[in-house]
């Protein structure tokens, strides 16, 4: 009975002190001991020492001092953000990204290696991953153990709780045992999930009010994906496959997707699909020529383009539907690179999206761009670490 008491009394000591920090760090220099008492409901002397003990380990510390009306100043707090950093990796076919990301997931430094695609086996791509942080960490003069964590967004399907890619088809692997390959050669816990996931989760914690809301990622480009995240967590679905809406079905008599099946999402909007249906009218390499023809006028090319707006269009209705979210941002290549589409996806909505839906949701663009899924990784450790209580013992 007394070990159950001295377990229950850590686990709410613990809970309490990630709390306020959290508290702290959303109303950064805002915010006073007495301000944390009122909106916890706990103590003024528990807020007290735990505030003490908060800016002992160097998580927090006093600021300025302001005027709550009648009576003497209070002092006010703030988080030391570079009290807790991360480091968020970007694994993709052709480039590695590393950055090391602050507790505000402000990037510090970063750098990239470029892949081989012939010699992208797991142990190379780890090797890489290993020599990039260890560049950052010398270049900031910062000890490998004074990281909090490596949190790496690989494309594919991902088991988080094993550290390992499930199938990853860009990258052409199956079944392997990723994070063991890093934790094995560095003295630091690796977090490994989906790119979109942790891209998702960069993304909306740069909006207002993101532990209070549910936002949607929709990605397209080289392919079709998206993830949610609601109310700051990602979610997973029963097998953290939730999200991969390319092979949705769009048209049960459509064409054949590389899955087996007919009419998949990803038939009629990823770049290899729209390359395919151009090239029946004249040879075309890239995704930019078929925008520049459409650019100059060519029928041919903008119906290819309005048709690809229209299927998103379409998805996104399907998300609304499915998840009622606050916001959805639209990103991936077809976005980001083509100033047109946003547009006139936005204008294809409104013959799609089911009226008791209208006006309830943002669309929205990346805010991090090329940066959100080192942000996201990045973000991801910090915010499993933060729950175990860790970094306040």
């Amino acid at each position: 009975m007394g070990d159950r008491l001295k377990h229950d009394q850590e686990f709410i000591k613990k809970k309490n002190q990630i709390l306020i920090l959290e508290i702290i760090q959303k109303n950064n220099r805002r915010i006073s001991r007495a301000d944390i008492a009122k909106m916890t409901k706990m103590s003024p002397a528990s807020v007290g020492r735990i505030v003490n003990t908060l800016i002992e380990t160097g998580l927090i510390k006093e600021t300025d001092q302001q005027s709550s009306g009648v009576g003497r100043k209070a002092t006010m707090l703030e988080c030391d953000v570079q009290s807790l950093l991360a480091i968020g990796v970007e694994v993709d076919r052709n480039v590695i990204k590393a950055a090391i990301v602050d507790l505000d997931g402000r990037i510090i430094t970063e750098a990239e290696k470029k892949a081989d695609n012939s010699a992208n086996c797991p142990e190379t791509v780890a090797s890489r991953i290993i020599d990039l942080i260890r560049q950052l960490a010398d270049g900031q003069k910062v000890e490998l153990n004074k990281f909090i964590g490596i949190g790496i967004g690989i494309p594919g399907i991902i088991n988080p709780d094993t550290g390992e890619v499930i199938i990853s088809a860009q990258l052409k692997w199956k079944n392997e045992r990723f994070a063991s390959l890093i934790e094995d050669k560095l003295p630091l816990p690796v977090v490994l999930d989906n790119d979109l996931k942790v891209k998702a989760l960069g993304e909306s914690s740069y909006w207002p009010k993101s532990d209070e809301t549910k936002t949607v990622l929709v990605s397209v480009g080289s392919g079709v994906g998206s993830a949610l995240v609601d109310e700051g967590e990602i979610y997973r679905g029963a097998n953290n496959i939730a999200g991969e809406i390319g092979h949705s079905t769009v048209n049960p008599d459509g064409m054949l997707c590389e899955c087996g099946k007919r009419g998949c999402l990803q038939t009629y909007i990823t770049d290899l699909s729209l390359l395919q249906e151009a090239n029946q009218v004249r040879p075309v390499h890239h995704v930019e020529d078929i925008f520049e023809a459409m650019r100059n006028g060519e029928t041919w090319a903008y119906n290819i383009i309005e048709r690809a707006c229209t299927y998103i269009a379409v998805t996104i209705n399907n998300v609304v539907c499915t998840y009622n979210p606050d916001r959805i941002i639209l990103t991936g290549n077809f976005i980001e690179h083509h100033s047109d589409t946003f547009e006139m996806v936005r204008a294809k909505m409104k013959d799609f999206i089911w009226e008791p839906f209208s006006g309830t949701f943002d669309l929205s663009r990346s805010k991090l761009g090329e940066n959100s899924v080192r942000i996201g990784a990045a973000k991801l450790v910090l915010q499993q670490r933060l729950k175990q209580g860790l970094p306040l013992d």
